[in-house]
């Protein structure tokens, strides 16, 4: 296997490493040209000329963004980072190189590092989740990455919360323009407004985690929520991807009770028939290469 280089476009870096048999032997990192098209793309190159000058070698380049590469017209679409939108971002960065690039959303490369020798290795279905500002997903079957015909396969976060208590209907507001999105509670701003609503007070997701450990009661009811809300998410799909793995990232992955009282959780939505328990096989998981997943899940864009 060759050198294969990945690259993750994120809103405020932008990273890049070069791994050769899966073994990562250089990494990059940048701040981001924010709001300028043309000096993004500059860096990108930049970055895949300067691992490539230093290796020695010409790689494969796959590139993650925050958004999608729309089938209809090769156009950037749904990226937070808005001057990407509407941009021939891979034909632009194919014509500079000479050569065919791979581009993915972030999401999806992280769940394809996860898949490749990460949390999931080795299992057939995965589902990866990366739950901080935002809440998005990929889905990898087989060592495939799922993109699905409009392109936003795994874009879980802007479905509605399952199974709503009656507290939790409508639900807030959402950037996408509904209500009661799984993002607008699962996320890390989801979190702190909840815990905001419940006690007039403002704290951070790891202090309010921080905070329940040390037995704080207003703290405590902030995650078990938080936690009942993330098992009927997660039962939901379950119940229509059947993973052998979800692997969670973010943020909000680096909180450890999640881990234990989440799956504790979701057998109580996933299907069975009535009567009976479900054998729930899934496995919850904490991402192997934690802030290293997108980057290298884009470099495995190219896993021949």
């Amino acid at each position: 296997m060759g050198m294969q280089i990945g690259v993750d476009v994120g809103g405020t870096k932008i990273e890049a490493v070069a791994l050769e048999g899966g073994r990562e032997i250089a990494r990059r990192r940048v701040d981001t040209p924010r709001d300028d098209y043309e000096a993004t793309v500059d860096m990108i190159l930049a970055l895949i000329g300067d691992l490539e000058r230093n290796s020695g070698a010409t790689g494969t380049v796959g590139i993650g963004i925050p958004g999608t590469i729309a089938a209809a017209t090769g156009l950037v679409k749904n990226a937070n980072s808005t001057w990407l939108i509407g941009k021939p971002l891979q034909r632009d960065i194919e014509a500079r190189l000479a050569r065919p690039v791979r581009v993915a959303n972030d999401a999806n490369c992280f769940a394809m590092s996860e898949a490749t020798d990460g949390a999931a290795a080795g299992v057939e279905i995965v589902f990866g989740v990366i739950v901080g500002t935002g809440t998005g997903a990929g889905i990898v079957v087989q060592g495939h990455v799922l993109t699905g015909v409009n392109g936003i396969a795994g874009e879980w976060g802007h479905n509605a919360l399952p199974w709503p208590d009656d507290d939790e209907h409508p639900g807030p507001s959402c950037y996408c323009g509904k209500h009661g999105c799984i993002e607008t509670f699962l996320s890390g701003p989801g979190m702190t407004a909840d815990h905001e609503r419940h006690t007039r007070r403002r704290a951070k997701p790891r202090e309010i985690a921080h905070a329940a450990d040390r037995g704080d009661t207003a703290a405590i009811a902030t995650m078990e929520r938080y936690e009942r809300r993330m098992a009927r998410a997660l039962a939901s799909v379950i119940n229509v991807l059947d993973p052998d793995v979800i692997v969670l990232g973010g943020g909000m992955s680096k909180i450890d009770r999640l881990y234990e009282n989440v799956p504790r959780l979701w057998g109580q939505w996933v299907f069975a028939a009535t009567g009976s328990t479900p054998d729930v096989w899934t496995r919850l998981a904490r991402a192997k290469h934690g802030d290293a997943s997108g980057v290298r899940g884009a470099a495995w864009l190219w896993p021949d």
